[in-house]
């Protein structure tokens, strides 16, 4: 799997996870969401992207 993937993989991950604690657990969980998409948005901007170090390192192919 490479590092594209693996990133789409987690930030789906997250924002499921996301909406499950906002909907189970408590509404503030939603600003979780809104953290997601803007590192999200970031990434797409400046091209860097805090998880890919960590994906890389656990050898995932660039």
């Amino acid at each position: 799997m490479k590092v594209e993937n693996g990133i789409r993989i987690l930030a789906g991950t997250m924002v499921l996870i996301s909406l499950l604690l906002t909907v189970y657990v408590s509404h503030h969980f939603v600003w979780f969401t809104v953290f997601i998409g803007l590192n999200l948005i970031q990434s797409g901007f400046t091209g860097f992207c805090p998880p890919r170090k960590l994906l890389l390192k656990l050898g995932l192919k660039e």
